[in-house]
């Protein structure tokens, strides 16, 4: 019998072998319905970095002087001291822009300007001389050196449709970019040092009180900006080389507490006949910035406390569902009259999650969409640390071992071989007594 119970445990043993398993980056573009002068147009809110509204913001335009905002970045970062750097006015330099009808600031040979005073004749009057001027003092008297410089902020600022060939902005089929494109460089531009305040100055006596620098830009210049003065536009940049780039504008505008960057590049420059068009890049900007400002307004879409979802967990005590929170705030700009509950939300998440769970793991995401346009991508975290059970989590295990079709195959075995195993027994016990020998008695 001992010998038989050692058999049985050996399959059990071999048997539970067998089955146990081994143990693991904003835009939101809205309608605009009023006719637009311009090829290509950029609007985005600078508050929530969020793009309402484009056209054509991928196509590569002439960007005529607005070139001079990269022409700034790239003197502003390579020179510490803007107010006590001197540069020499080159006569030869200067000549380089005769015969080509250039915008100038009236620059003079052999005066020394500083960097601080050059950028304003850059910016202000929109010079081509100051930009030379700059061009060969940063790149060492090697004006493609500059222009090298240029094209590698570029790629640097994740510009993908631009190319420079001079830091004026001066026609060449080489010389394009996107207002999508020149928008990052804009942006980038803002946070340079002078750049905001010297882009907004409708006049400056930097060179002295009988050299006035007069803005190009009429949207920001009161006295002369007629119709196209807009009280609440802030800079940038103008520029125009005729037919070839029509007219283009990179500006901002402020109001209500809000701040939009618009690129407007291409408005028709000339008529047939030879009579000038209106400034259509000035009339888009201004008329974009009055939509924005009056049907715009930044919403709160999800905030960092909400509970957006509910999941199971797996393994913990007197807990069955975990709830899910945004990693972040998220606003942005939508129309005045669309409700936050057209926000669609579409959940990246697992059925359930194996505790433990720490408070702010991320379980998943969720993504938000409006009109078909995705908004933003955000993380869900757990909102609450919840511990493991290892007594549940073993219950869950012998569970699911014995719910196996090959546990339930291995019992059956196994309680075949024990009644095979009695039966064998029962009939060796008895064979053995049916062949138990007749004892004889003797006879007294």
């Amino acid at each position: 019998m001992k010998k038989a119970m050692t058999f049985f445990t050996a399959i059990v043993v071999f048997l539970s072998a067998l089955i146990m398993p081994p143990q693991q980056v904003n835009a939101a573009e809205f309608n605009f319905d009023e006719e637009l002068h311009c090829k290509s147009i950029y609007l985005e809110n600078l508050d929530t970095e969020t793009v309402v509204f484009t056209k054509d913001p991928d196509a590569r335009r002439f960007p005529a002087s607005t070139t001079k905002i990269m022409t700034y970045i790239i003197a502003a970062e390579n020179v510490s001291d803007f107010a006590n750097t001197y540069v020499t006015v080159k006569g030869d330099v200067l000549h380089m822009l005769d015969g080509t009808g250039s915008s100038i600031a009236g620059l003079v040979e052999n005066e020394k300007l500083s960097i601080y005073q050059l950028l304003n004749c850059l910016m202000i009057p929109s010079g081509n001389d100051a930009a030379m001027i700059l061009a060969d003092y940063i790149g060492g008297g090697n004006i493609d050196k500059f222009v090298g410089m240029m094209n590698e902020k570029a790629k640097e600022l994740g510009c993908t449709g631009t190319h420079f060939s001079n830091p004026h902005g001066l026609n060449d089929p080489n010389h394009y970019t996107t207002v999508s494109d020149m928008a990052k460089i804009t942006k980038y531009a803002m946070t340079m040092p002078y750049f905001s305040e010297i882009s907004n100055t409708t006049t400056s006596d930097c060179l002295g009180e009988d050299r006035y620098l007069v803005t190009t830009n009429y949207m920001i210049d009161e006295n002369r900006g007629g119709e196209y003065y807009y009280p609440y536009a802030q800079g940038i940049k103008t520029g125009s080389t005729g037919n070839d780039s029509g007219y283009c504008l990179v500006s901002t505008a402020v109001r209500y507490g809000y701040t939009y960057l618009c690129v407007a590049y291409g408005a028709p420059y000339e008529k047939a006949n030879g009579d000038p068009y209106e400034n259509g890049a000035m009339i888009d900007s201004a008329n974009l910035y009055r939509w924005a400002f009056n049907n715009l307004s930044i919403k709160s879409i999800i905030g960092r406390n909400d509970m957006l979802k509910e999941i199971k967990i797996n393994y913990a005590w007197h807990k069955d569902t975990i709830h899910l929170s945004p990693a972040e705030n998220y606003s942005t700009i939508m129309p005045d009259d669309v409700s936050i509950e057209s926000i669609d939300k579409t959940f990246n998440i697992p059925e359930s999650v194996d505790a433990p769970v720490r408070e702010g793991d991320k379980i998943g995401t969720v993504t938000l969409s409006y009109a078909n346009q995705e908004l933003a991508t955000i993380d869900l975290l757990a909102s609450e640390s919840v511990d493991r059970s290892e007594l549940i989590m073993a219950l869950v295990a012998l569970k699911n071992i014995i719910s196996t079709p090959w546990f339930i195959i291995s019992i059956i075995i196994v309680v075949i071989l024990v009644i095979a195993y009695f039966i064998l027994i029962a009939v060796y016990n008895k064979r053995k007594k049916t062949q138990r020998p007749v004892k004889k008695y003797r006879k007294f």
